[in-house]
């Protein structure tokens, strides 16, 4: 199995190199990343639950879908690429903003992103991939946010971070 690396790069997200993902998450390194958020037609929040044994955050509920992009590939088709992996389904996104963020996670490891925020609409059902994704469901926004102040361990750091930028984005 080939090893898979991220894009490297400073707070100006210059590329500054490759480094092995694990390696890159390990050393708490800035690189470059995405995440997609989906709604329906009717406004609602597609959200996922990240497989139980992923490297970390597993079991956490987050946005649509999220990853690295490869190098030399444009940040909206490495969304599409991951939308399709671990949503099975495909849909036009567009990106809405970016920001850094640095969170310290279990095992020792360190999420420090560049992190491209990008959107779309579709009423598409989703297929998730089991091997990505244990669980999904739409939900409205002002529910969301009920649920992440009472209980917000249950959702991703990097989520917790960018919802509420991501709603002022949509409108929400």
């Amino acid at each position: 199995m080939n090893e898979e690396h991220v894009v490297l790069v400073n707070t100006l997200d210059q590329h500054e190199g490759t480094m092995e993902k694990m390696e890159a998450h390990r050393a708490g390194r800035l690189h470059r990343a995405f995440s997609v958020f989906i709604l329906n037609s009717r406004g609602e929040l597609l959200l996922q639950k990240r497989a139980h044994h992923k490297y970390h955050s597993g079991g956490l509920w987050t946005n649509t879908c999220c990853s690295h992009p490869r190098m030399g590939e444009d940040v909206v088709d490495a969304g599409k690429r991951r939308l399709i992996e671990e949503m099975g389904m495909q849909c036009q996104i567009s990106k809405g903003f970016d920001f850094i963020y640095r969170s310290e996670l279990d095992g020792g490891l360190v999420e420090h992103e560049f992190d491209y925020v990008l959107f779309g609409i579709s009423d598409v059902a989703p297929v998730p991939n089991p091997e990505e994704v244990a669980d999904f469901r739409y939900v409205h926004f002002d529910a969301l946010r009920k649920e992440m102040s009472a209980d917000p361990e249950r959702f991703t750091t990097w989520f917790r971070i960018c919802f509420e930028r991501a709603a002022d984005h949509l409108g929400k």
